[in-house]
């Protein structure tokens, strides 16, 4: 490689990755009509959009952070929008995601029960983070939620475990680490790559019959390791690696989730297939 070329393409990896953050969320389609806003339980879905998009956030998120670059971008985009705080641990504000995930699943299905008695809907888009991303598999699986939800797109999900770049390998090693761990955050111990709860939730098949699945993971992902156990397999899953879209783009675990334009724009496609676009590196100007 010359070196000019091995100057000018960290570069413009560094540029794009400003772009993906200060791109403002409002720079939508101008000709979209927007909804009644995100959490606005008036908003009534559009022929265009005819199903509410729920958003699922990660560990130690909540409704709000998780979705500040996200939800703008698709209620602007004419999407009623809701998100909900589930795995609350008692005197822990703000950092949610903490809780057995099997309850939070339960919380997952009372709220898109709430979702669509409010929006009139029959079935409803789930688009979750990291934990948020994999946690409504349980839903879909366990608790009847395959038939009230057309898609589900998962951002850097941790489908099948986590070794946390090789940090749960010691945790044997240190006598009542995995105890205290299930004792105190359960919701993390059952997201360790062999958990209890990542038997159940993989046994016989990644998905559900009807749904419509997509992941878009990044291979710079640090929480989700190796990267590639994000993605699922089955007969309706669309696995997407940010860095086929956009070989430029930097963003690891939580950019993926939090600024990234392009992934957003492909959790659009995923929403709205039939009116797909392209995903590049352009899009970020979407």
């Amino acid at each position: 490689m010359l070196p000019w070329k091995r100057v000018l393409r960290p570069l413009t990896a560094l540029l794009l990755t400003v772009a993906v953050a200060l791109v403002p969320a409002a720079t939508a389609h101008a000709d979209s009509a927007p909804s009644s806003g995100w959490n606005d339980y008036s908003c009534k879905p559009s022929a265009a959009h005819p199903r509410p998009v729920v958003l699922v956030h990660g560990t130690l998120g909540n409704s709000v952070d998780n979705w500040l670059g996200l939800a703008p971008y698709l209620e602007h985009r004419g999407y009623c929008v809701f998100s909900l705080d589930y795995g609350q641990l008692s005197g822990v504000p703000f950092f949610h995601g903490l809780g057995p995930i099997d309850k939070s699943a339960e919380q997952l299905q009372v709220f898109v029960d709430k979702v669509l008695t409010a929006t009139g809907a029959t079935k409803a888009d789930l688009v979750g983070h990291s934990q948020g991303g994999m946690m409504p598999r349980y839903y879909l699986k366990f608790l009847g939620g395959a038939g009230k939800v057309n898609a589900l797109v998962g951002i850097a999900p941790n489908n099948h475990g986590t070794t946390l770049s090789g940090l749960t390998n010691l945790l044997p090693y240190f006598p009542g680490a995995e105890d205290l761990l299930s004792t105190a955050t359960p919701g993390l111990a059952d997201q360790v790559v062999g958990s209890a709860f990542m038997a159940k939730l993989n046994a016989g098949g990644d998905t559900v019959a009807g749904v419509h699945y997509t992941v878009i993971a990044t291979q710079y992902d640090e929480v989700v390791t190796p990267y590639r156990t994000a993605f699922l397999s089955g007969s309706d899953v669309h696995n997407v690696l940010l860095q086929d879209l956009c070989p430029l783009d930097l963003s690891e675990h939580v950019a993926i989730g939090l600024i990234d334009r392009i992934a957003f724009h492909e959790v659009t496609n995923a929403l709205d297939p039939a009116h797909a676009t392209r995903t590049t590196c352009a899009s970020v100007f979407s």
